[in-house]
Order: structure tokens, then sequence, then C-alpha cells
């Protein structure tokens, strides 16, 4: 098995330094790995999902995440592209859109035709069931219908990795339940990554190792007491 992701000593700070979020983080992960991070607001952990995604950049320190070290390469766009899935706790999807012009858009930077990009859109809205909602608004769909969306959306140009920031903190339980099984089967069926921001330890426990951040340090990465009550999602 190799590593999807190594960091070396991360350092990431704001307000002129006087803000530490990330202070001397290593890590690694591997290829097909779920993890989850957790910790508490001001801990770090978003900021260190933003790092994996490129969303932001290190002041120091170093980060390869599937083959691109994010500290000097150039194409920080091409890697997000072709790389890396997102999903967020609001689906972000653009409302004047149908739902299968809203999958198709990550499609637009890669090389296939249009008749290309609208098959495999509904093709991913078949796997997270809701091919029927295609010519849809997403101000017609349900919480979790949308969240369903943005999942098939971070699909579409077959990522290495999905990164999840809270993806189920605006949605009830049952809802909750329905798209952490959605991820963790497309995960498991798609040999992808995942990596989930929680504060919730109940989602937490249902990953393959869980990693907690603390003022900006990582105090536990592999701790068994964490994953003893591992639950599965029904």
């Amino acid at each position: 098995m190799s590593n999807v992701v190594e960091i070396n000593n991360l350092m990431k700070s704001y307000e002129n330094g006087h803000i530490k979020a990330l202070n001397g983080i290593d890590l690694t992960i591997w290829e097909g790995e779920f993890v989850s991070i957790i910790g508490p607001s001001g801990s770090g952990k978003s900021t260190l999902l933003n790092m994996l995604g490129a969303l932001d950049l290190p002041d120091s320190g170093s980060i390869n995440v599937a083959g691109y070290d994010l500290t000097s390469n150039k194409k920080l766009n091409e890697f997000r592209a072709k790389k890396i899935g997102f999903v967020f706790q609001l689906h972000n999807l653009i409302p004047n859109l149908s739902v299968v012009e809203n999958i198709e858009i990550p499609m637009f930077t890669s090389n296939l035709s249009n008749s290309e990009m609208r098959s495999k859109a509904l093709s991913l809205l078949e796997q997270v069931g809701l091919k029927d909602k295609a010519s849809q608004k997403p101000s017609k769909l349900s919480g979790g219908e949308r969240q369903r969306v943005a999942i098939a959306r971070a699909l579409a140009n077959d990522p290495s990795i999905i990164l999840a920031d809270e993806p189920t903190g605006s949605l009830d339980s049952k809802t909750s339940n329905k798209i952490l099984k959605l991820l963790i089967d497309l995960h498991k069926s798609n040999n992808v990554t995942l990596i989930i921001v929680t504060h919730d330890m109940d989602v937490a426990r249902l990953a393959d190792r869980i990693i907690e951040v603390l003022d900006g340090q990582l105090v536990n990465t592999s701790d068994d007491s964490l994953l003893e009550n591992k639950i599965d999602v029904e």
C-alpha cells in the first residue's frame, strides 16, 4: 500500500503569526484509507483539510498529496480538478443550473465531449440514487438530496481523494446516516481515499483511523481507545 498524503513539519499561522493554526504537523495517509479528523473549534482541523485540497498554502514544511508537491507546484488548479473531490457542509450547488449540469461542471477541464460528460453525470446520479432528478433545479431537492448531488459532483473527475468538511452537519440524523453510508460505500467501491472533518464522534468512529487535532498539533493519530466503539451505518 502506498501513501497518498505525506506531510512533514507543516506550519500555518494567521494575523502576522499571532494565531498558529498548524504548528508542526507530521502525517501520512494511505491510499484507499478512510480517515476522520476531529478536534474542537479553532483546533486547526479545517485548516489542515484546506491544505490537503490546496485551498490554502502553508508557511513552511512540506505537503505531498497524490503525487503533487503542494508547496512548490504551480499547477494547483490542475491538482484540484484531477485529484480532489470536495464535499462541504453546505452543498454549494449552482441554483440556476439543473442537477445534471451541476455535476458536469468539474468535467469542463477534461477532454470529454458534451455527450460523454452528460452520460457520465447521469451515471453518477444513478450511483447516488437521483437519476430521476437530473433535470430539476437544486431548490426542488431536499437537503439530503442536495448533498447526494454534491457527492456525485465530487466524483465527476474520478478523484484520488474525497475531502468532506462536516458533510452531515446541517442534516437530521436519519438523513446523515444515509449520506455517510453513501460516502463509505463509494469509498469502498471506487477505492478512493476518504477524509472527513467532523466534531461528531459517532461519525468519526466510522473511519479506519481517527486523527485528533488540538492547538494546531496532532495529539492522536491511531488511538485504539477512540476506535474500540467503532460503529457501522445501517
